[in-house]
This record gives C-alpha cells, structure tokens and sequence, in this order.
C-alpha cells in the first residue's frame, strides 16, 4: 500500500502561484511513476502533469504546458506541482497518483488515470479573478 497525502492548495488571485506537495509513505517511492490530476466541478479527472520513476521524463497536459512543472525528490519521497500564471480555469480539486513500473519502464509516464494504482484525498485550489 502507498498513502499520498497532498498539501498546498488554497486561495490565490490570477496571476499568482500555487506549490502543492505530495508526501508518499508505504512502498518504496522509486518504484513509482507519479502524476497530478485535476477535476473541477462538472468535469471529467483529467490528467495535467506526469513524471517518470527517475524523474528524468516529464509530460504536461497542453493547458498548463509553460505554467505549471512537476519535479520530484525521491529521497524525500515527495512530488511537487508549481503552478504559475493561474487563471481561474485552473480551479480545481488537484489529486497526485502513483502508478507503479518495474524497471523495465522506469521512463515511462503514465498518462491514463486507470495506470495509477493510489490516490491522494485531494486539495482544493481556487483562483479568483
């Protein structure tokens, strides 16, 4: 089992930034890919950051692509989402999965939310105009 606990979320004018973190505990954090999801209300989950197991491959959904970076720290056992430029499209419940790869796809990065195994609880981000 893997228990993702997010952290960071909050109120912020359009414009500002946001840094949300995911600490993992359980299984060994290496052993897995991880990825930050957002849903806002009356839309579907959808998939806005990925990072590879070694970190060394990162893929962006194209709305927050030059805005938002993903970057992990394996010995901290965290990944993190700065988030830049917000707008208030970019409200939303963000949730950080981990989908776990054996070695053979260290580099890989899930982009499909059904390739992730745990989920976090979620954290609230509300951008205002």
């Amino acid at each position: 089992q893997v228990q993702l606990v997010e952290s960071g979320g909050g109120l912020v004018q359009a414009g500002g930034s946001l840094r949300l973190s995911c600490a993992a505990s359980g299984r060994s954090f290496s052993d897995f890919a991880m990825g930050w999801f957002r849903q806002a209300p009356g839309k579907e989950r959808e998939r806005i950051a990925g990072i590879s197991r070694s970190g060394a491959i990162t893929h962006y959904a194209d709305v927050v692509k030059g805005r938002f970076t993903i970057s992990r720290d394996n010995a901290k056992n965290t990944v993190y989402l700065q988030m830049n430029s917000l707008k208030p499209g970019d409200t939303a419940v963000y949730y950080c999965a981990a989908g776990f790869l054996t070695n053979s796809y260290i580099d890989y990065v899930p982009e499909n939310h059904y390739e992730y195994d745990y989920w976090g609880q979620g954290t609230q981000v509300t951008v205002s105009s």
